[in-house]
């Protein structure tokens, strides 16, 4: 059974920092690429990080230098460290990975920055 444990969200006052992580588990095939979504209050579902197989990394646009995605290929997890947060970062983020030809998502976690 697939399991994506996602933990480090939370509430933190604008300009903090928090530090998200997702471990992932009873996955069969071979891990794409390992990622993070968020969804904010009224919006659909976006992109924030993305890390692939070989190390390779994207970033939305409103969170470049202020975010950074890892991984530990060994162990299957992914980090988000989240500096500089602003109060439009407030969403539910979640963990993706990305394994051909599946899809998992982990169940979110809330984010909360007060201004």
């Amino acid at each position: 059974q697939v399991q994506l444990v996602e933990s480090g969200g939370g509430l933190v006052q604008a300009g903090g920092s928090l530090r998200l992580s997702c471990a992932a588990s009873g996955i069969r095939f071979s891990i794409n690429a390992m990622g993070w979504y968020r969804q904010p209050p009224g919006k659909q579902r976006e992109l924030v990080a993305r890390i692939t197989n070989g190390g390779s990394t994207n970033y939305a646009d409103s969170v470049k230098g202020r975010f950074t995605i890892s991984r530990d290929n060994a162990k299957n997890t992914v980090d988000l460290q989240m500096n500089s947060l602003k109060p439009e970062d407030t969403a539910v983020y979640y963990c993706n990975v990305a394994s051909y030809p599946y899809n998992y998502w982990g169940q979110g976690t809330q984010v909360t920055v007060s201004s």
